[in-house]
């Protein structure tokens, strides 16, 4: 019998996305878009869906507190972007809160984007 798929840590996510080849970050750029370098694409908001998003609290410390965002593209590419909480964030200004909220939300099965 199967057994359930379940990731619990940020670094077992990131590791399940390099072995299927989906290790594609997307990082805020100065002109407030979304840039991934390994597939040489510029986003704006509407070329991009967040497909599932993860939490992860640190213990005992608040800078491991982050967010992942798994998201795909309009020629159905999985990526993800990464940002850490508050003061701890990379993304510091409304730029990128504002170009989340733009990107539409679809929540899909874990099954479906990992198997």
């Amino acid at each position: 019998m199967e057994q359930p798929f379940e990731m619990n840590t940020l670094s077992q996510i990131l590791e399940k996305l390099r072995l299927k080849g989906r290790d594609n970050e997307l990082k805020m750029t100065d002109h407030g878009k979304m840039q991934s370098k390994s597939l040489d694409k510029i986003y704006k908001p509407e070329d991009l869906t967040i497909v599932k998003t993860y939490r992860f609290e640190g213990q005992s410390d608040p800078g491991d507190n982050s967010v992942l965002y798994l998201v795909e593209d309009s020629d159905h590419n999985i990526g993800f972007i990464l940002d850490a909480y508050g003061i701890y964030s990379d993304n510091i200004g409304s730029a990128f809160d504002d170009f989340l909220k733009k990107i539409p939300t679809e929540n899909r099965d874990e099954q479906e984007l990992f198997c």
